[in-house]
């Protein structure tokens, strides 16, 4: 159990209906991120809409499986 006592910054609250920030260049950047630490380059158009999935999920998401 954690005892930080900071709050939790994500998932964000509350779900804006269009965040301008959550583009495919963030995407982009997150996967050159990944790059650049050694994991394999994100080339495949799947692996990209499973990235962004992962990422809107984090974002935004506080259930597993993504649900808001």
């Amino acid at each position: 159990m954690s005892t930080d006592p900071r709050p939790r910054a994500y998932p964000i609250r509350p779900l804006p209906d269009d965040d301008a920030r959550f583009t495919f260049g963030l995407i982009r950047d997150v996967a050159e991120v990944l790059a650049a630490h050694g994991f394999p380059p994100v080339t495949s158009g799947l692996d990209h809409v499973d990235l962004q999935q992962a990422l809107f999920r984090f974002l935004y998401s506080d259930r597993p499986g993504g649900a808001s």
